[in-house]
């Protein structure tokens, strides 16, 4: 029995912002069939007393006390910028308006 729907898989392309043929949305169906009847599978392990990892081997991990520096001061920040405001950096603008932005 299909758990998803070519509705459902047209529903997440479009929140993905891609189209796809009707070929690709039956295919992207079966596959995501399969990768819940997987998860279904993994589900019946028994992890009772395994320990959560995060890595399949063991990393050493450096870690350092967490404490508070003064930050750097804003006129050297900005000291070897091509363009800039007061204490700001000045970009390109890189976004076109869309829409009224309200």
């Amino acid at each position: 029995m299909a758990r998803i729907t070519p509705d459902e898989v047209q529903y997440i392309a479009g929140l993905a912002r891609i189209s796809l043929s009707e070929d690709e949305v039956r295919q992207m169906a079966r596959d995501m069939d399969q990768i819940l009847d997987y998860v279904a599978t993994l589900e019946e392990l028994d992890t009772q007393g395994i320990e959560p990892t995060a890595h399949a081997i063991p990393l050493d991990t450096p870690v350092r006390e967490d404490e508070a520096v003064p930050g750097i001061d804003p006129e050297l920040a900005v000291g070897g910028a091509p363009q800039r405001a007061g204490t700001a950096f000045v970009v390109p603008k890189v976004i076109d308006d869309e829409g009224d932005g309200s």
